[in-house]
């Protein structure tokens, strides 16, 4: 499909997509930061944050998952470049959700924050979201990548369930106004739509492995 952008990205372009990448993340983030910090984020300043931390991450993830096929779509295959980056800003964001949760609303009450993974399942939803994200950030280096081989694919597919999962996460955390999640739900579900064949196949691959583990 012809490209309907006269300006094809080249190599030297990047450094500039990265630049914006960087800025536009950045810069929001510590804004609001600051802004809590100087108590400029309103009545509930804590509440803010989480949410800002919390929905960024969650747009930055979705973003990450929609670059490759916005790449295809305007055949600008250099576009796939930007796709780690925008997944380690999904997981800033969501470190900084986390810890402001810790920090901020729980006041480093670690038994609080174990009662309320128990007690709480959009928590414990989150928390597994949040782990899977870690794990991707951790081995999503070209080091990590060739010391994993094959298995750093199976690992880096693991970011479907955690789409999934903070698309849940969002909708439980909401007491009233869930419009907002479930448009963000849709969005998740049209993405994952978008990659039903390989999704259809990383199933059946799990399921194959399972039947020979137990046989």
């Amino acid at each position: 499909m012809p490209s309907t952008f006269a300006l094809k990205l080249k190599p030297n372009h990047l450094f500039w997509v990265k630049l914006i990448i960087h800025i536009a993340a950045l810069a929001p983030l510590c804004l609001t930061f600051y802004q809590a910090f100087t108590d400029n984020l309103g009545g509930d300043p804590v509440t803010a944050l989480l949410h800002f931390t919390g929905l960024g991450a969650f747009k930055l993830l979705l973003l990450s998952l929609l670059v490759t096929p916005l790449a295809r779509v305007l055949t600008q295959g250099l576009l796939i470049r930007v796709r780690r980056l925008i997944g380690l800003y999904s997981f800033t964001y969501a470190f900084a959700h986390f810890a402001s949760y810790i920090l901020f609303d729980l006041q480093l009450d670690w038994s609080l924050l174990l009662s309320e993974i128990i007690k709480r399942p959009y928590i414990t939803v989150g928390l597994i979201a949040w782990l899977i994200l870690l794990a991707l950030t951790l081995t999503s280096t070209k080091k990590a990548q060739r010391y994993l081989g094959k298995k750093w694919q199976s690992l880096h597919n693991w970011v479907y369930l955690a789409v999934m999962l903070v698309s849940v996460h969002f909708l439980w955390s909401v007491k009233s106004a869930i419009l907002e999640p479930l448009i963000y739900m849709l969005i998740t579900l049209l993405l994952l739509l978008h990659r039903r064949d390989k999704l259809k196949r990383i199933f059946k691959k799990r399921l194959n492995n399972t039947q020979k583990i137990q046989k």
